[in-house]
């Protein structure tokens, strides 16, 4: 793996999500909080499709997306991909980090947008806080982004369904809280975009920082003896 094309390629993703995700930010704090015609429209869409079954699993999956459900993926699979104890130490604590420090920055980016959610007589779960943006949408897309780029590293073969599996998911978990009627639709795109960033910004730092030798299988190099 070449470390400074990785490291470049990063950061560019990290850019020109939060280029996108400053200017949504701007637009929604800019109307103070005013839906735009697609968060009308997806929201009259949702409340004309809900089933009891449709809402059911709707709150499953939605439910996945906070608390502990993403930390264990992320450290499940840092303690998998990792063929050295060190290397699995590392890609935990590396992954549970990312999402605990992500979390954190979206919360004051909610504070500071300070959005209010969609009318609570349209909520079909419970819901607290600003909405902007949304925060299991973030949550999922961080973890779900996490495990992606673990197996896409060590899994050589096979790793085209596995990834593509926990992508929907996480695209699934932000398309519930629009269903539900607890977020608007530009919440959850603010959400995906500020994850996709926040990847990048962290696998850009990853790949600049993390010295080589955490990456290695562990076994030492023994020096070639001169002719």
């Amino acid at each position: 793996m070449d470390r400074k094309r990785t490291a470049e390629f990063a950061g560019s993703v990290a850019l020109g999500a939060w280029a996108a995700f400053a200017v949504l930010a701007l637009v929604v704090a800019g109307r103070h909080g005013t839906p735009l015609a697609p968060d009308r429209t997806l929201l009259a869409w949702s409340l004309r499709h809900r089933t009891d079954v449709a809402v059911a699993a709707a709150r499953g999956i939605t439910a996945t997306g906070t608390g502990v459900v993403p930390y264990a993926l992320v450290v499940a699979v840092g303690l998998v991909v990792g063929r050295t104890r060190r290397q699995r130490l590392v890609a935990a604590l590396l992954g549970a980090g990312c999402l605990a420090l992500g979390q954190t920055v979206r919360l004051g980016v909610m504070e500071l947008v300070a959005r209010p959610r969609p009318p609570q007589a349209d909520w079909q779960t419970s819901a607290s806080g600003y909405s902007f943006p949304s925060g299991h949408t973030t949550t999922a897309a961080l973890a779900a982004g996490l495990v992606v780029l673990a197996i896409w590293t060590r899994a050589p073969r096979g790793r085209g369904p596995w990834c593509a599996a926990v992508a929907c998911w996480g695209l699934a978990v932000g398309a519930t809280r629009v269903f539900l009627g607890v977020h608007w639709c530009t919440d959850v795109l603010g959400g995906w975009l500020f994850a996709a960033g926040w990847l990048g910004f962290c696998a850009c730092l990853a790949a600049r920082w993390v010295p080589d030798a955490w990456a290695r299988d562990g076994v030492p190099e023994r020096p070639v003896a001169a002719p």
